[in-house]
């Protein structure tokens, strides 16, 4: 007589408890729970590339917690040996911290370092003020993150599609962000300060360090900064081993085609010479016609003395 394999079919369910539970009973087993986690168990994430600010919005989202308290629950990762890993939520627990709160609703979840960095990042990016060496640096600890995904999953080589890294940003501007992370800290904070535009910085970064120190105490000591003009002929002097002191600093003072130098007079002083109601435009229209009629008198004095 031939015996009959037994099967084990698979009802979707945890445990032999849930077998007796209600659909919403089962429902609610998976939802997420939500635990009043002690703030001092709760630790930044390793590496956190986004800025906690005691800014305006922060000043906001203090007041919102003192007023109705945290409305959604940070997340958190189980770290070995005690304690949480926060993944989202840190500008909260700043918040949480700074009024004297002992404790902070948390959804606790096991993920590997791969997921909970991708979970991190995600979770960030979409904030509405995102500073271009935050969105650098987490575009880079995610890729990385995806890539070591692939090779633990036997998939060698895959390529990420821009959709698998962003909601919002093209595969190129990805790209474009993450070369900053090459670019020293002095010249990336100009970039976080808008005075080099992205396009330019990302030339930059393709500069040895030794050189963009180089050119930081240029633009630092005569307060100037690249055009992308400039940016693309300094990487070339670079990758062509031109670049010295002496060739920056020539190529820096160079007035850009939509630079225009300005002479800073204080307005209450031209203000006297004038009536009050006489706009800034009016004022500089008549400085510029009394130089030149203070030029042309100059000039005809210089001629009566030549005559003599």
């Amino acid at each position: 007589m031939m015996k009959l394999k037994s099967q084990t079919i698979d009802l979707g369910l945890s445990g032999y408890d849930e077998l007796f539970m209600t659909e919403q009973e089962r429902a609610d087993t998976r939802k997420p729970k939500v635990e009043k986690l002690p703030i001092s168990e709760l630790t930044p994430f390793k590496n956190h590339p986004f800025k906690v600010k005691n800014d305006a919005e922060m000043a906001e989202l203090m007041k919102s917690i003192a007023d109705a308290g945290v409305l959604s629950p940070a997340l958190a990762r189980p770290k070995e040996g005690g304690g949480y890993e926060l993944i989202s939520g840190h500008r909260r627990l700043a918040a949480c911290k700074a009024l004297g709160m002992d404790t902070m609703p948390v959804i606790v979840r096991k993920l590997t370092d791969e997921e909970a960095v991708i979970t991190m990042v995600d979770s960030n990016l979409q904030r509405e003020h995102i500073l271009p060496s935050e969105k650098a640096f987490a575009y880079k600890m995610k890729l990385d993150a995806l890539k070591h995904q692939g090779k633990s999953s036997g998939q060698l080589g895959q390529k990420w599609s821009r959709d698998e890294l962003s909601d919002t940003d093209s595969g190129r501007q990805i790209q474009r962000y993450i070369r900053l992370t090459n670019l020293i800290p002095e010249i990336l904070q100009m970039v976080d300060d808008a005075r080099i535009a992205l396009t330019p910085a990302v030339e930059l970064s393709y500069l040895q360090p030794s050189e963009q120190e180089m050119l930081f105490s240029v633009m630092d000591c005569d307060e100037v900064t690249p055009s992308l003009s400039q940016a693309q002929r300094l990487r070339r002097m670079s990758e062509e081993q031109r670049f010295t002191d002496s060739a920056v600093m020539q190529l820096m003072s160079e007035v850009k085609g939509n630079q225009v130098e300005y002479v800073k007079v204080p307005v209450d002083k031209l203000r006297s010479f004038f009536r009050p109601d006489t706009s800034m435009k009016q004022m500089t229209e008549t400085l510029v016609k009394a130089m030149d009629f203070y030029n042309k008198h100059l000039e005809r004095q210089r001629r009566d003395r030549d005559a003599r």
